[in-house]
């Protein structure tokens, strides 16, 4: 287990099943425990940890990069640039991510679990291995089909 993860399971140890985590590692990380009403229990912004890059020049193994952590979303910047950024997304049984717009193309790559993501209203079940591409402007959402991780390529091209 990577020490972010190490990290995360003892502050949701710390706090137990009632809360939620939200997580995002981009070289440091930023913490959110909440309890079942939203209410805020912890928000950190300024922790930092060892490891949370990736090395460039090396190859990894994709599935490995991110773990599970309880009642959590964990999010994980591979690369990002202004052009666009690719992230690993790790979510817990029953997590998922609330229907949105975005103004960029995406494209959505499960690599462990399987997700059901809605574009416009029509759903799509993918497994290991299956990406679909989200087209920009089009309302979608991210359904858990118990614990899964994923990729997401986010194109900056422009507002089209």
């Amino acid at each position: 287990m990577c020490e972010s993860c190490k990290f995360f399971n003892d502050i949701y140890k710390s706090y137990g099943e009632r809360s939620r985590t939200f997580v995002t590692i981009e070289g440091r990380l930023n913490v959110q425990l909440m309890d079942d009403h939203g209410k805020i229990l912890k928000d950190d912004n300024d922790v930092k940890s060892k490891g949370l890059e990736l090395e460039k020049s090396v190859s990894h193994i994709i599935v490995e990069i991110i773990e599970y952590v309880p009642n959590s979303v964990v999010t994980k910047t591979i690369i990002r640039k202004s052009t666009g950024n690719i992230s690993i997304m790790s979510f817990d049984t029953g997590e998922g991510l609330t229907e949105k717009i975005s103004p960029f193309d995406t494209f959505a790559q499960i690599i462990e679990g399987k997700a059901e993501i809605v574009i416009d209203n029509t759903s799509h079940l993918l497994e290991p291995g299956m990406g679909i591409i989200i087209p920009a402007h089009l309302s979608n959402s991210i359904k858990p089909n118990g614990r899964f991780k994923m990729v997401l390529t986010i194109i900056k091209s422009g507002y089209e």
